[in-house]
């Protein structure tokens, strides 16, 4: 039997979260047990066969793990093609512009935007002038800036507010999160939908007026309506053109397929429009996870509610330094470990609560993707060894049938992968980064670099729920979303 559990700080009106479904731990104690006896197993398998001649034989085992591995990425191949392509024929929510502009503010319920931020004071400028443009009654909206309370350089940055905005102060306890801020930010909130923002978004003007048309048009078992984010900066290098086609195809393909199919869809960070008496059913965020959001559009669909696609665009910056997007990707990868392994504890519970449709496509989505990162530097290496050496030192690793699905897997799965990006770029109109998709295997190496490192920070516990920040505002944007001038950055 399981039990809840209340932050310290537990906020009044905010359901409880089952610890079960909190990142707080990492193991359950049967995954632990599962993750102590597997390599006991095969450690005790060996050393029989190298003793006594019992068993398979270590060639074997390597083998078995080969072919296991490939079966993975071709189920992955025909999972994210079938998505990709199902994208075209999703019925996304698009809102009639004619019935949008005959709603009036009278009609318009009250809404709270919850905007964290940490260590933002170069970009805070930008953010209140483009918070100020939501076209909302002001007596209708609520934005709630949640600061921690130690942040002097944030505080020091903002100017005198009026309504809408409110500041609220983040005392500094453990977990230091973006979920726990949102939490505290969710227990003041008076709207009956709530939104998150970044602090580098851009959201289109219209956008809460979208998201009430469409909570309206949908059945009150869809809890979120989640918009779009694409970059304004895809120009500035290479580095932000892969990022701005990867973020086009999973926002403008893999999400609306997922939308279509009715599949799990891991929010994205931001612009994700929630009915808030579901959000505070729910408990809020995970304050431990550190993709709150993907754990949040899995925690919705175990409840039997929906998740829909909103055509409304957030613009957000994309990195365009190394090291400051290692430390985002690995941030995000380590929490969708987390997701994955938390939402995992149960698995027949797991099954029940989403069926084996959903069950297949959150372990596809959640867990199998994120563990290829880890696994694509071995196949490399062995690819590397056999153009260097031939088949003398590979060949036996590999029997007829993992050969040749190994080899469908490489070449048309980075075929079909490279096609999707291509697909993405052309849906968003990004051109000219069509070319840059031909170098997207480096794109790949770097995310296997992250995916290492958040491996590294996931087996440590002072860093399993550690939130590296990114730096905000390196590149300036000019009134359209263009520009590529180097600014101070919002974080050092």
């Amino acid at each position: 039997m399981t039990t809840p559990y209340r932050e310290r700080t537990g906020h009044a009106g905010i359901g409880v979260l089952d610890a079960e479904l909190s990142a707080r731990r990492l193991l359950s104690r049967g995954q632990t047990v599962c993750a102590l006896a597997a390599p006991a197993v095969i450690a005790f398998a060996l050393l029989a066969h190298l003793a006594f001649g019992w068993g398979p034989s270590p060639l074997w085992w390597c083998q078995a793990a080969i072919a296991l591995a490939t079966a993975v990425y071709l189920v992955l191949l025909v999972f994210k093609t079938v998505v990709v392509l199902g994208a075209w024929g999703a019925s996304v929510i698009d809102v009639d512009e004619a019935g949008l502009h005959r709603l009036s503010g009278a009609a318009l319920p009250d809404y709270t935007v919850l905007v964290p931020l940490h260590r933002e004071a170069a970009v805070l400028p930008f953010l209140l002038e483009r918070l100020a443009r939501l076209d909302y009654p002001a007596e209708s909206l609520q934005i709630l800036l949640l600061i921690e309370e130690d942040d002097e350089e944030t505080r020091a940055a903002l100017p005198e507010l009026g309504a809408p905005f409110e500041v609220v102060l983040v005392p500094p306890s453990t977990p230091r999160t973006k979920p726990k801020a949102c939490n505290l930010g969710l227990a003041r909130a008076r709207g009956e939908f709530v939104v998150v923002y970044d602090a580098e978004d851009r959201p289109e003007p219209d956008q809460l007026r979208k998201a009430v048309l469409a909570f309206r048009a949908l059945p009150g078992r869809v809890v979120c309506v989640q918009a779009e984010l694409q970059y304004w900066n895809p120009w500035t290098n290479w580095l932000t053109r892969c990022f701005a086609a990867e973020y086009a195809t999973h926002f403008s393909l893999m999400l609306r397929g997922l939308d279509r199919y009715r599949l799990p869809i891991p929010l994205g960070g931001t612009s994700n429009h929630f009915r808030a008496d579901a959000l505070l059913a729910l408990g809020g965020w995970d304050p431990y996870n550190v993709t709150e959001d993907a754990d949040l559009g899995i925690r919705i669909a175990r409840r039997g509610w929906g998740v829909r696609m909103m055509v409304s665009v957030t613009e957000e910056e994309a990195n365009s330094r190394l090291g400051n997007w290692i430390r985002q990707r690995s941030r995000w990868i380590k929490g969708y470990l987390q997701t994955w392994l938390v939402h995992s504890r149960h698995p027949v519970r797991l099954w029940r609560q989403l069926g084996t449709k959903q069950t297949l496509a959150f372990h596809l989505t959640m867990g199998l993707s994120t563990l290829t990162t880890l696994v694509n530097p071995f196949f490399w290496g062995l690819t590397l060894l056999y153009l260097c050496t031939g088949t003398r030192y590979v060949q036996a690793l590999f029997p007829p049938a993992s050969l040749y699905c190994g080899a469908a897997a490489m070449v048309i799965g980075n075929f079909l992968m490279v096609y999707c990006m291509m697909a993405g770029c052309l849906e968003r109109g990004l051109f000219p980064a069509v070319r840059a998709m031909l170098s997207i295997p480096l794109y790949w190496a770097l995310m296997s670099v992250a995916a290492y490192k958040a491996l590294w920070q996931l087996a440590r516990p002072d860093r399993r729920h550690f939130w590296e920040l990114t730096e905000h505002g390196l590149v300036r944007a000019g009134p359209a979303g263009d520009g590529d001038e180097d600014l101070q950055p919002a974080l050092r």
